[in-house]
């Protein structure tokens, strides 16, 4: 069988800044749990990003969690969540017996709409919380957003998780709430093979999530513990990882944003196709390259097509009002989320990907026309 094509995988760069790391982390015997990798990629990470303090964690749920522990969030209140997202932006929701309300997205940034956000601020005005997520790489539109959470005074909680390298109007994705999430997944644009990392200005908060993340252990000689904890925190060999693929971020932004208009120019022949939307605003790290499917070929016919040849894709996210677990909840919208999983398809952006299997991939989609 062929060498398997993948959606996005992880890529180590070519001058090994992360064995350097990791071997240094070795020699020094600061495996585990923290040290000065960990410290250094917390530092390192708001330097890249221009903002003040963040807690590295085991992975971007669990900054999720500790965002909404961080803003007093818990059981019974309510946190209005972007439908449109991978399930781990809403779970940390239902750890903290919190009630989630779904809004819908627009066809302008396939992210949370103003117009529905304002909606729901009005039906809910007690609402504890928003989580806002940077789909694929593409920024919502966060003056909008920013102005509403303002406006009703709510704390606002971004998921970048699939954004990091992502402006909107020359400011980094994951710095306009009051509380960003990173991932670094094995297929994120930068990995830790796992982790994530929690941002704020607030350095009090990020203070207290690292206190919670490393099990509420009281300064005390004995293991003493006056309030729940997690065992949240990154290690230092994991922290080393990420501070070598922090190096080469912005040549990964510039590969996905490569693949992306590649895939653009070839295609612009095909009526059929229409690509994630890209504002004027948003210089968008194209995390994955996504389409929208107008004709008589559907999602599932590229799906297999390209399977048989050993080549990964992936449908959009299914959204979280139409899970089976979170149906339940209320969601506000028309149905916008709903069309962009029907009709959408996330294509291979891999960063390895080579022009020559940029044009296989092409000639297979192309084909099916």
């Amino acid at each position: 069988m062929k060498e398997k094509i993948y959606l996005s995988s992880p890529h180590m760069s070519d001058e090994g800044y992360e064995q350097q790391y990791v071997k240094e982390a070795f020699d020094t015997n600061w495996i585990a749990p923290l040290g000065p990798n960990v410290t250094n990629f917390e530092k390192e990470i708001c330097e890249k990003v221009g903002i003040g303090h963040a807690a590295a964690l085991v992975s971007g749920t669990a900054a999720i969690h500790m965002a909404l522990r961080a803003c007093g969030v818990g059981e019974g209140d309510i946190v209005l969540c972007q439908s449109l997202t991978f399930s781990a932006t809403a779970n940390p929701i239902i750890y903290e017996k919190a009630i989630p309300v779904f809004i819908d997205s627009d066809l302008e940034t396939w992210n949370m709409s103003p117009k529905y956000l304002e909606e729901a601020l009005i039906k809910y005005p007690n609402a504890k919380a928003v989580i806002v997520v940077h789909l694929y790489g593409l920024s919502a539109d966060m003056d909008k957003i920013v102005e509403l959470c303002k406006k009703y005074n709510v704390t606002l909680i971004e998921d970048a998780a699939e954004s990091l390298g992502t402006t909107y109007k020359g400011k980094y994705t994951g710095t306009f709430g009051d509380y960003g999430v990173y991932s670094f997944n094995g297929n994120k644009i930068i990995t830790t093979s796992g982790g994530g990392m929690l941002v704020s200005n607030n350095q009090e908060r990020i203070e207290k999530v690292r206190f919670w993340s490393t099990q509420s252990r009281d300064k005390a000689r004995h293991y003493q513990h006056s309030e729940l904890g997690f065992n949240y925190r990154m290690s230092n060999v994991v922290a080393g990882v990420g501070r070598g693929q922090l190096k080469v971020l912005d040549k990964r932004v510039e590969k996905k944003q490569y693949i992306y208009n590649y895939y653009k120019e070839n295609l612009k022949d095909n009526k059929d196709i229409e690509f994630m939307p890209i504002n004027d605003w948003n210089n968008p790290n194209c995390w994955l390259t996504s389409i929208l499917l107008k004709g008589k070929v559907r999602p599932i016919d590229i799906i297999e097509a390209l399977e048989k040849e050993n080549i990964e894709s992936r449908p959009i996210w299914k959204p979280m009002h139409i899970q089976p677990y979170f149906s339940k909840y209320d969601y506000i919208g028309s149905n916008i989320s709903e069309y962009i999983f029907e009709n959408g398809l996330c294509i291979p952006s891999d960063t390895k990907l080579t022009e020559s299997q940029l044009d296989e991939i092409i000639k297979i989609i192309r084909g099916l026309w």
